[in-house]
């Protein structure tokens, strides 16, 4: 058998926070440089809703997250790899994470059934029936031509008793040991379609795969220990926080979320999962976690709501019928710079596309530009005085 020898991601911490355990980092994914703390919008199936990949460049810190379930399903693998891989089919020159999928077998089936090998589910679009395994889960993402892969894990609800927690927590642990053999294994077999010439920057960076591996253990403390001593045995690239805010009190997650960001590797990136509100990321930065995604901003935009440095903002509402001034009278985004609260909500209360187009751009060039304050208030001293100002407008509705 060939040793495989795994060049690990280039991370690098360059100032911590003297009042906190908030810290300013880099990662290096080929000729693609990553500031962290860093939002990560998500394309949930090689899109973010309403907008081009061009623009989504000028609106992230150059990764986007995208989504193995959805993708396995439509457009399907085979397609995508016959396009050159993931970058190569959405026009994407960055990074790219795929999670596993594993949240949205369990959100979104009722009927997942969950063996020691994986989990059997059922399509969300036509009924028929999966199987997830760690391998296929691997396999997909390296065909895929992800940067970051996520293997398959197995969250819990809040009200899952301790039982059920710490098999579901061994369990991931299991699955995570698969992961990492398979990812070597493959990593080493693995071909790809020959891009043009033109194309030679996603060429490159669709070959540098990396795999983060996913801590769980429910809301149980020792659990959580257990969970990130075992994961943290493995040789992974870097550490995700799993089964978060999946309907828990806010105080329970800020709980854990301290316990177990506190425990993890300094040296290696900690990413909190499917969190991103603005509150939310500014208590996460101060325990030191460095990587987020969440739907909500762009969710949350489609459906009239902007996060502006006024607080938040219901388009929707019946006062904004005559509101002739920008969305954010502060912002100097695209939406700010040339259409007005009245027009926009007269977009979004008449379900057009360019109103929800509109509210996305604002809605992310504000999350890029919240951390990018977040970055130099780390490195200028002055993060606890933005913390409070963020939070005196988030915290207050």
């Amino acid at each position: 058998m060939v040793n495989i020898i795994i060049i690990p991601m280039e991370f690098k911490v360059i100032r911590e926070d003297i009042t906190s355990r908030a810290r300013v980092g880099e990662i290096k994914i080929g000729n693609v440089v990553i500031p962290t703390p860093v939002f990560m919008p998500v394309g949930t199936q090689a899109t973010v809703k309403t907008l081009s990949s061009e623009e989504v460049k000028d609106l992230s810190d150059n990764i986007i997250l995208s989504n193995t379930y959805h993708l396995y399903l439509r457009p399907g693998i085979d397609i995508i790899e016959e396009a050159g891989g993931l970058h190569s089919f959405m026009n994407w020159e960055r990074a790219i994470l795929t999670d596993s999928g594993g949240f949205q077998v369990f959100s979104l089936n009722e009927l997942t059934k969950i063996t020691e090998e994986g989990v059997i589910f059922k399509s969300h679009l036509d009924g028929s029936y999966h199987k997830f395994t760690p391998e296929k889960v691997v396999d997909i993402q390296l065909r895929l031509g992800s940067n970051i892969i996520m293997p398959l894990d197995e969250p819990v609800l809040p009200n899952t008793d301790y039982k059920t927690t710490e098999k579901a927590t061994e369990r991931t642990y299991k699955w995570a040991q698969t992961s990492i053999k398979t990812f070597k294994t493959l990593k080493e077999k693995l071909t790809r379609k020959p891009l043009p010439k033109e194309n030679k920057k996603i060429e490159i960076l669709r070959d540098e795969n990396y795999h983060f591996g996913i801590v769980q253990g429910g809301f149980f403390k020792d659990l959580r220990k257990r969970s990130v001593e075992e994961i943290c045995s493995i040789e992974f690239d870097g550490f995700a926080i799993g089964g978060l805010s999946v309907g828990e009190e806010k105080e329970k997650t800020y709980e854990i979320l301290s316990f177990t960001s506190e425990i993890l590797p300094k040296e290696k990136p900690r990413y909190l999962m499917g969190v991103g509100t603005p509150e939310d990321i500014i208590f996460s930065v101060s325990v030191g976690v460095d990587m987020f995604d969440c739907v909500f901003p762009t969710r949350a935009g489609r459906r009239g709501l902007f996060f502006t440095s006024l607080g938040r903002i219901n388009i929707r509402n019946k006062k904004y019928e005559k509101d002739f001034s920008p969305p954010d009278p502060n912002c100097d985004c695209y939406t700010c710079q040339n259409y007005t609260r009245a027009y926009i909500r007269h977009l979004i209360r008449s379900d057009e596309i360019l109103g929800y187009r509109l509210t996305t751009i604002h809605n992310l060039y504000f999350f890029k530009n919240l951390m990018r304050k977040i970055r130099e208030s780390i490195i200028n001293g002055t993060f606890q005085q933005l913390s409070k100002e963020i939070l005196s407008l988030y915290l207050k509705e």
